[in-house]
């Protein structure tokens, strides 16, 4: 029977340990989920490695709000990728864009230079990218191992054509990850239909943390208002049903 490699999308320390729980080979650590994943924190990646014995790909996006970075902020996107490495990261994951949504090829080439023979993981920044093949054919010639994709669309189960047409596009010459919607109800028909052999997902289930609620009118975070009581941590019961299927 053939076996798929599920990564969990994680964002803290003890995501990673339920994702082992639950059976992934291996995760990807952000931090700050709610905006698609930035950087960790050193302490969550060190925490991660020595409590888990998966392989932990690393987020290398120092902010929310697009891939065109200010040289400050790409700046320091490289210090911290550096450290991630120092760290004990099994691989970087990024994605550097011009304005216009197309790759900065030297800013792309710089970081995988920097990630050395770690693993080099460019993320769903291609799904804005006006043309995927172009930039997937830069990505092959710098070197980059992976792509994470929603085949340019909300989640990867609406986006199947195009990543479908990434592999076969790719022809083994760089890794085409589904990730984004995947879940127990739509796995198969992803797998099936696109040929894929691994997959990208997170699922999260609620904990409570009751030290606020003695004065409720208090918020840490903006406009939004999530509530300050509750936190979300990955479902490993769920992560197991799908290493299960797969």
């Amino acid at each position: 029977m053939k076996k798929y490699l599920l990564e969990v999308c994680c964002g803290s320390a003890d995501d990673v340990l339920e994702a082992q729980r639950g059976g992934a080979d291996r995760v990807e650590l952000n931090s700050c989920l709610f905006h698609g994943g930035l950087t960790p924190s050193i302490g969550e990646l060190i925490t991660a490695k020595a409590m888990s014995s998966l392989p932990i790909m690393t987020m290398v996006r120092p902010r929310q709000g697009g891939f065109c970075y200010t040289d400050v902020e790409y700046r320091t996107a490289l210090a911290d990728a550096e450290q991630l490495l120092a760290h004990g990261s099994d691989g970087l994951v990024f994605g550097f864009l011009n304005a216009d949504g197309s790759l900065n090829i030297d800013r792309t080439r710089e970081i995988v230079k920097v990630a050395g023979n770690k693993t080099k993981v460019f993320h769903r920044a291609i799904d804005v990218a006006a043309d995927w093949k172009t930039m997937l054919k830069q990505l092959i010639d710098l070197g980059v191992d992976r792509v994470l994709t929603s085949g340019q669309a909300p989640n990867a189960f609406y986006g199947m054509d195009v990543i479908k047409e990434m592999i076969e596009f790719a022809d083994g010459q760089i890794e085409i990850l589904p990730g984004a919607g995947i879940n127990l109800k739509n796995v198969d028909k992803i797998i099936e239909y696109t040929g894929c052999t691994q997959i990208h997902l997170g699922r999260f289930r609620h904990c409570s943390d009751p030290s606020t609620s003695n004065n409720r009118d208090i918020y840490y975070g903006g406009a939004l208002y999530p509530p300050e009581d509750r936190y979300d941590i990955i479902d490993g019961d769920y992560i197991a049903q799908i290493r299960n299927y797969l």
